[in-house]
């Protein structure tokens, strides 16, 4: 496992989605955290939006950058817990053509090693619209750099061994073409 120095890296293009009834870009830290880390990395930051705690806001904002072949990626931070207005991965969920289970997995090993058995309050949720990748992390600012730092930098660099999510982008649709057929 680890970076693979023989490949050329590849950036891909990321859009950031803020669920928030309170926030403002102005005070935004979750997603000036992973706005940051993303260019970082030397990926392109797509766009960049705040929606409220809304299902019908949530599908609108996440399917129009779905919609949008220069967006790759949509990374959402906020509403995955478990009060009334936590409504992130019931929004997002039924766009799902497939679901990542495992990035939920990973997302909980993680933060278990830093904040225990609370990280049971996170609903962190993954998976693929059409040819987007779409990662829906908590809404603390610990939370998104763990989602990036731990898993979504390594698997959105094509350089990352055995394998990465940037080299089966190329082959999302295929679903679609052999359904076309």
């Amino acid at each position: 496992m680890g970076i693979d120095i023989n490949r050329t890296f590849i950036p891909v293009s990321i859009a950031v989605l803020t669920v928030s009834d309170t926030r403002t870009m102005a005070d935004d830290k979750s997603g000036n955290i992973l706005a940051a880390r993303i260019e970082e990395a030397g990926h392109r930051l797509a766009d960049r939006a705040i929606v409220t705690d809304d299902v019908d806001a949530i599908q609108a904002q996440v399917q129009k950058w779905v919609d949008d072949s220069d967006v790759d990626v949509v990374i959402t931070t906020g509403g995955t817990g478990f009060t009334g207005r936590d409504v992130t991965p019931d929004a997002v969920e039924p766009l799902f053509d497939k679901r990542m289970d495992g990035f939920s997995i990973a997302f909980h090993q993680l933060s278990y090693k830093k904040i225990g058995t609370s990280t049971i309050q996170s609903r962190a949720t993954a998976g693929v619209i059409g040819t987007t990748f779409v990662f829906s992390l908590p809404g603390s600012p610990g939370a998104c750099k763990d989602g990036w730092d731990g898993i979504l930098k390594l698997q959105l660099d094509y350089r990352h061994m055995p394998c990465n999510f940037v080299e089966i982008m190329p082959r999302l649709d295929e679903h679609l073409k052999r359904n076309s057929g």
